[in-house]
């Protein structure tokens, strides 16, 4: 169960990281509902996961996973640069994660 809150807290994470764009482009009550629902459920379900895997494991997952949907988020919805050298090195953290998926 602990992965399956740990993927989850990574996508909530990415909405907490669009909410928070969102307010920087207009402070309104869904722009801020956005970003605090986002962050509060992504810590929510970290610590969750963090019940039966380990901090060092759960935190970097965690991010990675924030900095690779926030990464694909910004080129698809809000016209952020899809330069190839920029797609490897998101691959990069990805393969990252997977790998302390496989070793944990």
């Amino acid at each position: 169960m602990g992965w399956i809150y740990l993927m989850f807290a990574g996508v909530f994470e990415v909405v907490g990281v669009v909410g928070m764009n969102q307010i920087n482009k207009a402070k309104n009550v869904r722009s801020f509902s956005l970003f605090i629902v986002g962050i509060v459920m992504s810590f929510g379900l970290l610590s969750l996961a963090m019940k039966s895997l380990p901090m060092g494991t759960s935190y970097a997952i965690w991010t990675g996973i924030g900095t690779v949907g926030g990464a694909i988020v910004g080129m698809l919805f809000y016209g952020e640069s899809k330069d190839w050298k920029r797609l490897v090195f998101i691959a990069m953290v990805l393969s990252a994660a997977v790998g302390l998926k496989l070793m944990a």
